[in-house]
């Protein structure tokens, strides 16, 4: 994998931490259709990759904690499971204006990486059965592709069955 490309030095936060913490990543842009508000699967579809290994980043509200929330983009988010794995009870979407707010990126480009403020972070576990993911990079029409382990150590985050099929 490249560590920088062309894209990836227009520096987004998310390429910004990643180029800075020295992890290899591959940036992958392409063109987002503003009429798909179905961000993480189109970007399996147009970059032509398995929908397990592109994962979308969701923010969850965890008993008064914005949480990160890290799952693939063919599933869904399992709120019960997300809170249970951070010590809770019960967990429920983050108020859009929230999450744009504390991350810094607009829905459809929220990364888990360089977010404005770090938060508690749940990378759901099936990424560890890849050798590389995709995650957002911080724009709608681009994902950076690394390792999950390198995801796991930049961003503090625990892994847990957090997601489940859509």
């Amino acid at each position: 994998m490249a560590k920088k490309t062309a894209a990836a030095s227009a520096g987004t936060p998310a390429t910004v931490a990643l180029t800075a913490a020295g992890v290899q990543f591959t940036a992958h842009s392409y063109a987002h259709d503003p009429a798909n508000t179905s961000y993480g699967t189109e970007a399996a579809d147009v970059l032509g990759v398995s929908p397990e290994r592109v994962f979308k980043t969701l923010m969850a509200d965890v008993a008064g904690t914005l949480t990160v929330a890290i799952v693939p983009v063919n599933g869904m988010l399992d709120l019960k499971a997300l809170a249970q794995a951070v010590g809770h009870k019960k967990a429920t979407m983050a108020d859009p204006a929230a999450a744009q707010r504390r991350t810094g990126y607009v829905l459809g480009g929220i990364s888990p990486l360089g977010q404005r403020q770090q938060s508690p972070t749940v990378l759901d576990e099936s990424a560890l059965l890849c050798e590389t993911i995709y995650v957002s990079g911080g724009r709608r029409g681009f994902d950076v592709e690394l390792s999950p382990t390198d995801l796991i150590s930049l961003t503090k985050a625990t892994t847990a069955k957090i997601g489940h099929p859509g």
